[in-house]
């Protein structure tokens, strides 16, 4: 049958191209229902990447975070209507030591494949998860949200030491909230404190132990580890002050993403024997693990409900452009798509 891909020709302009979608193919045909605008989806939106990104990516469907039911699996394993999570990774190789979605040679949709902006996805029936019946769709739109920092926050488990009292969150926007939420869950025995720009963001952080302005933070406070979630310029301004507050032998988990590179105090770093890692996006065995915590922990997903902002009925390609807009004026949570084209 044939496929209609909604793909960006140019910032702020979609067009649809017309592809062959096969029943007799060996992968699972998923009809998206809900997807979520995310921050890398809006830097090719609206042109802020850098313009030879731009001619090498162009055209193609944005998003990665989505939605979706089962329309049809060749092999029977996933019902017709199962409600799934799509994983936008999509490894062509396996390794012992790196993980798939650090494996150079791995897809990722909607930055190296086209993204979930179609009529219809053809996957992998290893690239879904089911969702869980306790989850509403705009909340399971972002599952990818989640799986990022699930990831993060397991790989800060074997890498930290077990000094664990006080754990700082720099970012008081949604990768903030889901990390924060996160470390409260899984070291509940530990103080979580957010740092952020803005006071009425940081009131929605009510499970923290504290919320800070950064630049109202008390003299004393430190941390014994930190995670950024910033991204952009203010990942400079964050690890700056990160490296000020951390306590000696401290971990910083680096997530959030700058087009230009950041300066970093590498004598503090070296003086306090410091560590910084990054994380970057999930694989499945992070999916799984998210939606374990989604369906196991009851408040999870009553939490993640407040992040969802506006939700956009979807229609036409103007719509898609409105959504794409009212995101960019939004000040507080995900935008999150109702892909009825």
């Amino acid at each position: 049958m044939i496929n209609q891909v909604y793909r960006l020709v140019a910032p702020r302009r979609f067009e649809i191209a017309y592809t062959e979608c096969s029943l007799q193919s060996s992968g699972v045909i998923v009809r998206p229902q809900y997807l979520s605008i995310c921050a890398a989806d809006q830097r090719y939106y609206t042109g802020s990447r850098a313009k030879e990104v731009l001619q090498q990516k162009l055209p193609m469907a944005l998003i990665h975070e989505a939605m979706g039911i089962v329309v049809h699996d060749p092999q029977g394993h996933w019902a017709h209507g199962t409600r799934v999570v799509l994983i936008p990774n999509h490894p062509t190789e396996s390794d012992d030591v790196v993980a798939e979605n650090y494996l150079r040679s791995s897809k990722f949709c909607s930055s190296s494949r086209d993204g979930f902006m179609q009529d219809y996805v053809v996957v992998a029936r290893d690239r879904l998860v089911e969702v869980p019946s306790c989850v509403s769709p705009t909340v399971a739109a972002f599952t990818e949200l989640v799986s990022v920092s699930t990831h993060a926050i397991d790989r800060f488990a074997v890498r930290a030491h077990e000094r664990r009292d006080v754990l700082g969150v720099w970012g008081d926007g949604n990768l903030g909230f889901i990390v924060a939420l996160l470390l409260k869950k899984q070291y509940p025995r530990s103080q979580v404190y957010v740092f952020g720009k803005t006071e009425h963001k940081l009131a929605h952080f009510s499970f923290a132990d504290g919320t800070y302005l950064i630049d109202a933070i008390p003299r004393d406070l430190t941390v014994h580890h930190a995670f950024e979630c910033t991204g952009g310029m203010g990942s400079q301004v964050a690890i700056a002050q990160i490296i000020d507050r951390i306590e000696p032998e401290g971990t910083i988990s680096l997530l959030g993403v700058s087009e230009l590179p950041v300066e970093v105090n590498t004598r503090m770093v070296l003086e306090k024997g410091l560590t910084l890692f990054g994380s970057s996006r999930s694989g499945r065995a992070d999916f799984l693990r998210a939606v374990e915590i989604l369906q196991t922990q009851a408040d999870v997903p009553q939490y993640l409900q407040t992040l969802v902002g506006t939700v956009c009925d979807v229609h036409s390609i103007q719509d898609m452009v409105n959504a794409f807009e009212t995101d960019l004026t939004t000040s507080w949570g995900k935008t999150v798509m109702a892909w009825n084209v």
